[in-house]
């Protein structure tokens, strides 16, 4: 049986470039030891070629972390296919168009480009499970080198130079037909990242004006003072050029956040209320469940359920809103940061895909972004960093009471979650209520004692 989890996070493998996990050892025997786990023979017994594909963003330590993987790989006796710089959802759609065996996204999502990770997508476009991501991990902890291919079967490696047109391709098909998006003005934030070349081009194509900021990738700058972490930028542009709404996507672009025509924020709660709304009424929402996570406002929560829908909570991480659905036969889930999943055409968050239902929704209703994405008003919700150095504050003995102190002092009123990043050394204390004096004076509290138990 397969151990716990080393390397493995909430979203793969994540850390500080040319430090550990993110050295060139390690993904080199990450790379042979994916690619031995799948490297299997068909159910005829047959050989036949097995396939990586590897697409990344536009970190500068992307360049290494790729050639590390890919020599792994090709030790293993498989092929690979590189697709350059693209979003995380390209990579999930390609491996399951291309039947690969394997797909790996070189990114660290929203994370500055001093960080990396590295996300594995399996045959069918999912990311994997833990159990498949532990098993994994035991086999980087074997010795290899009897396992790997013989010198005529080392793998080759080729480059797909048209991925970027078969992804565009894909987004476009889930727009209704139809429609087209002649007379928007869009501001549309790349945040430097994977998208830079493939959501503005897609815009173009069904008919936008586009305004593009973060497009200009160097290898340093990417979720540097833009994307949907930093939309300061966007929202000033937008009130600036006039727009009709502005885009913001992260540096592998499984996110997103809209900004309206006035400049304000449009969060991950709000689009999924809208898309709801929106394929509720025409008959192809799929259920009356919809997936988000713990961090999601309770205002949500309270306007589904006007609709007849419930909200259904899973641990923060697209990849559990995805299993969720997929346990469930949901079509439509995501998170409050911006990772919206709509099942019917993509198998992971997708950023341009969301935004495309958005103003798909402007067009048809001819409605302005400020009316339209505003369905409810959210709960006040405050959420609160706390870093900490040794161990882990959520491990102490005393946490049970801080959490029973504050859950009396909400009356029922109101929730409190705490919770380790899965990428950084920090508590995250949020809590939410009606009452925004309260959700100060708990927060306030609670990371107090927080700061407290991790000197302890």
């Amino acid at each position: 049986m397969a151990g716990k989890r080393t390397f493995f996070g909430t979203d793969g493998i994540r850390g500080t470039a040319n430090m550990a996990p993110m050295t060139v050892d390690i993904a080199q025997t990450l790379g042979q030891a994916a690619g031995l786990y799948f490297c299997r023979q068909s159910e005829t017994g047959r050989q036949h070629r097995h396939t990586i594909i590897v697409g990344k963003d536009t970190r500068l330590s992307g360049y290494m972390i790729e050639c590390a993987l890919v020599s792994g790989f090709l030790s293993a006796g498989v092929d690979v296919v590189l697709l350059g710089p693209l979003p995380t959802p390209a990579v999930a759609f390609l491996t399951r168009s291309l039947r690969a065996d394997l797909g790996v996204m070189i990114s660290a999502s929203h994370n500055p480009f001093t960080d990396n990770g590295i996300k594995l997508f399996g045959p069918d476009g999912f990311k994997l499970s833990d159990t498949v991501e532990a098993e994994i991990e035991a086999l980087m902890a074997e010795d290899l080198s009897g396992q790997l291919a013989s010198p005529a079967a080392i793998g080759r490696a080729s480059r797909l130079n048209d991925a970027a047109g078969r992804y565009i391709e894909s987004v476009k098909s889930s727009f209704p037909r139809g429609l087209r998006l002649d007379g928007l003005k869009i501001v549309l934030d790349c945040a430097h990242g994977s998208a830079y070349r493939v959501a503005p081009v897609a815009l173009w194509e069904l008919g936008a004006e586009v305004i593009t900021l973060g497009a200009s990738p160097d290898g340093l700058n990417i979720n540097d003072g833009v994307g949907s972490t930093h939309p300061e930028a966007l929202c000033a542009a937008v009130r600036e050029h006039k727009a009709d709404c502005g885009i913001a996507l992260d540096g592998d672009a499984d996110r997103v956040l809209i900004v309206n025509e006035r400049g304000e924020i449009v969060d991950g709660d709000q689009i999924l209320a809208l898309i709801a709304t929106l394929w509720q009424r025409l008959g192809c929402l799929k259920g009356t469940e919809i997936v988000a996570t713990v961090m999601s406002n309770m205002g949500l929560e309270a306007y589904l359920a006007t609709q007849g829908l419930s909200l259904y909570r899973t641990a923060v991480g697209d990849r559990y809103v995805v299993e969720r659905m997929r346990q469930t036969g949901g079509n439509l889930g995501g998170e409050q940061s911006g990772h919206m999943v709509l099942s019917d055409y993509a198998t992971t968050g997708d950023g341009l895909l969301a935004a495309l239902q958005v103003l798909a929704a402007l067009v048809e209703t001819g409605k302005k972004a400020s009316e339209l994405c505003q369905l409810f008003t959210p709960y006040p919700q405050r959420l609160q960093n706390v870093p900490y150095h040794g161990a882990n504050p959520m491990n102490h003995p005393a946490l049970d009471d801080i959490v029973r102190e504050a859950e009396e002092q909400l009356k029922g009123q109101g929730r409190l979650l705490l919770r380790a990043s899965g990428t950084e050394p920090l508590i995250r204390v949020m809590v939410e209520a009606q009452d925004k004096a309260l959700v100060d004076e708990v927060v306030e509290r609670v990371s107090a004692h927080m700061r407290d138990l991790a000197t302890d």
